[in-house]
C-alpha cells in the first residue's frame, strides 16, 4: 500500500498556485458561501455548522475520502455539531484548483 501512494504522489504534477481570473473566481465564488480569505496565508477558512455530532462527522468522513481520493487534505477543527476547515496548497503556499474543487465538493455535500 504505501508503494501505492509513493508512487501516485512522485507522478503526480504539483499544483500551481491560482492568479488571474481562476483566482478571482475562487474568491468570488468563496464570498458568496461565506468563505473568509486569510491573506497572510492565502487560505480560505469557513465554520460549518450541523444538527448534531453525528452530521458533523458524516460531513468529515465524506470530505477525508475526498481528500484522499484528491491528495489534498483540509486543515480542520471539530466541536460536537461546529466543523472549522481551512484550505490552502501547501505544495505552492497558496490557493490552488485543488482548493476550488474541494469548497465546491463542500458546498455541494452541506446544501
Amino acid at each position: 500500500k504505501m508503494l501505492g501512494r509513493i508512487s501516485r504522489r512522485a507522478f503526480s504534477a504539483r499544483p500551481a498556485k491560482l492568479a488571474g481570473d481562476a483566482r478571482e473566481k475562487l474568491l468570488a465564488v468563496g464570498a458568496q458561501n461565506n468563505w473568509t480569505y486569510d491573506a497572510d496565508r492565502d487560505a480560505m477558512s469557513k465554520e460549518f455548522q450541523f444538527q448534531d455530532f453525528n452530521e458533523a462527522f458524516g460531513f468529515m468522513s465524506r470530505v477525508a475520502l475526498k481528500a484522499e481520493t484528491m491528495c489534498h487534505h483540509p486543515e480542520w477543527f471539530n466541536v460536537y455539531n461546529r466543523v472549522e476547515v481551512t484550505l490552502t496548497t501547501h505544495d505552492c503556499s497558496g490557493l490552488s484548483q485543488n482548493d476550488a474543487d474541494m469548497i465546491e465538493f463542500m458546498e455541494n455535500i452541506t446544501k
